[in-house]
């Protein structure tokens, strides 16, 4: 049985990458980007940005920190880097835009040209982007080593995958029923949210890399 610490762990960062991720604040985009699909079209574009999330999000929970080390870079520095990185995407979300990390203006143009806009750009970069990986990468490296712990992780990774598949499903019930008004609400509080997991990510790798500075 899980103890109860783990459990709220696992919570926390389900709740946090749904936040990161946020599939409905992504859903006026991906109406655009699917529009004049039939239903069907629209639902598979759905599934394979879903996959998307899953393959990418689980690729990096398991090889992350590895990777880190491959590279010679600390986990306190990567904690810091990507917790700058979640500041802007917060910024950006807060006033309720699509953040430059996420998706550039030319991406924007060719995934209106695209059929396989459920991989790049809905998949990669706007829901598995630079937050998300970075996000799992600190979760993952936080389970020091326990390979039991780590694999725990993938559930979160799952449950977000499946909220984007349900939200793009759902996606023009949601649009009608919200509004423009109300996504904005959803991604502003989403970016409040994620603005405080990017101080705690900074000062936590500040206090690892300086250790008498926040004493």
């Amino acid at each position: 049985m899980m103890p109860a610490m783990d459990l709220l762990a696992l919570v926390k960062a389900a709740l946090a990458l749904f936040a990161i991720v946020d599939p409905v604040g992504v859903i006026p985009i991906f109406l655009m980007a699917t529009h004049g699909y039939t239903l069907a079209q629209s639902h598979a574009a759905a599934r394979i940005a879903a996959l998307t999330v899953l393959g990418v999000l689980t690729l990096f929970t398991l090889v992350g920190e590895p990777l880190l080390m491959f590279f010679g870079v600390r986990l306190a520095a990567f904690s810091v880097a990507g917790g700058l990185l979640l500041l802007l995407l917060a910024l950006s979300m807060v006033q309720a835009r699509v953040s430059p990390q996420r998706q550039t203006q030319d991406e924007a143009t060719e995934a209106e040209e695209k059929d396989a806009v459920g991989v790049v750009p809905l998949g990669i970069p706007l829901l598995a982007g630079p937050g998300a990986i970075t996000h799992v990468i600190v979760a993952a490296s936080a389970a020091k080593g326990e390979m039991l712990h780590q694999a725990a992780l993938l559930i979160p990774v799952a449950l977000v995958a499946l909220s984007v598949w349900l939200a793009f499903r759902a996606a023009p019930v949601i649009s009608r029923r919200l509004g423009k008004t109300g996504i904005h609400v959803v991604t502003r509080l989403m970016g409040l949210i994620i603005a405080a997991i990017s101080v705690e990510m900074i000062a936590s790798g500040l206090g690892k890399l300086f250790p008498g500075l926040l004493a």
